[in-house]
């Protein structure tokens, strides 16, 4: 089911004085309608592990994954027979400091290079049995060099919020999110020194490699972006279109639409992990259908997971992007899932007594 496929995201300026979509406004009412996890079919997820033929608790968190689908697909068994791969590229105009050992330029001929199947993602994917779709944001036009002012406009971070959410179709039954461009880390850093605290240095990694003068040059960047901005840090998602990315933004939509439509969500490292924390601040049950699919080499991946409760399923100190750790957790999820439905009970297997 390996089938990539890429499409062009709107913009700002090409979509000035266009209305696509909600505005924040909407997004913070959507969110706050969420529909609520389905415990019953959670406790029917729970009833059938208990007859299979283990010692209770004996899968350790594949018995929790299982339970975690069922509870978003709302559904049992939890079956996931078509899985997605969503990846948004992106270009931010703060690179133009120094922040990454590679220049924004560099984001552009990656996109091809998926699309003809020869990047990590793809093989990564295929072994998933999933599909895999590339969104191409803007990269001719990169977000605004937030250490100036916002990087987004309101209406462009909506735009891109909307678009997002088009990700998620028909028929997806369960999402794994990821994004490429260069500065990303950087503006990952920043969203968490917002939303956070602490002193820049604690969520500003090497990224693509930065060491010395550039490395400095990244934690002064996420200092004076949020310094910059601060009359905006006080609403999520004005700190969003401050800090963030055009495929940010992105990744935040395409996270509301999975929980409107019923499908759980994957998330890759820091970055794509950023991007649901302005969810979880606006409601810190607003990524409850989201598992962090690894933990990224990134260093303040793992503080950032513990701000959200949530332990992430691998840790291969990974730090591509593309998705890779999120499409390398859904054969995780698919052997939970094969356990659950696929194994025999007590009764079946004319076993007497279950196993202490």
């Amino acid at each position: 089911m390996n089938d990539s496929s890429s499409g062009n995201g709107a913009n700002g300026s090409n979509g000035a004085g266009r209305r696509e979509g909600p505005d924040f406004a909407e997004i913070r009412k959507i969110i706050a309608d969420f529909p609520a996890p389905d415990v019953d079919a959670v406790l029917q997820t729970r009833a059938r592990e208990a007859t299979l033929t283990k010692p209770p608790g004996a899968l350790g968190r594949l018995e929790e994954i299982t339970e975690w689908v069922a509870m978003w697909q709302g559904r049992t068994p939890p079956n996931v027979t078509h899985a997605r791969v969503a990846v948004f590229a992106g270009n931010h105009g703060v690179a133009a400091r120094g922040v990454s050992a590679m220049p924004s330029a560099v984001t552009g001929p990656l996109v091809p290079n998926i699309n003809a199947g020869g990047a990590a993602i793809n093989q990564l994917t295929e072994l998933a049995d999933a599909d895999l779709r590339v969104y191409e944001m803007a990269l001719d036009e990169p977000t605004a060099d937030f250490t100036q002012g916002p990087a987004l406009s309101e209406e462009d971070a909506a735009r891109a919020i909307a678009y997002g959410m088009m990700s998620v179709e028909a028929g997806v039954e369960l999402m794994a999110f990821g994004e490429m461009g260069i500065g990303n880390t950087t503006s990952a850093a920043a969203l968490c020194h917002a939303l956070y605290g602490g002193a820049a240095a604690d969520w500003v990694g090497p990224g693509t490699g930065v060491t010395g003068d550039a490395f400095a040059a990244k934690v002064a960047a996420v200092e004076a972006g949020v310094a910059a901005n601060a009359d905006l840090l006080g609403d999520p998602l004005q700190v969003l279109r401050a800090l963030g990315g055009h495929e940010i933004a992105a990744i935040a939509g395409g996270i509301i639409a999975a929980r409107l439509a019923g499908v759980p969500v994957l998330l890759d490292g820091y970055t794509c992990t950023a991007a649901a924390a302005v969810l979880h601040a606006v409601d810190e049950h607003a990524i409850d259908h989201c598992m962090v699919g690894h933990l990224s080499a990134e260093p303040a991946h793992r503080a950032l997971c513990e701000k959200l409760d949530k332990v992430p399923l691998l840790a291969l100190a990974m730090r591509l992007g593309e998705g890779s750790g999120a499409a390398l957790a859904i054969q995780v999820v698919r052997a939970a899932l094969a356990c659950h439905t696929g194994m025999a009970t007590f009764e079946s297997a004319g076993v007497s007594g279950k196993a202490n």
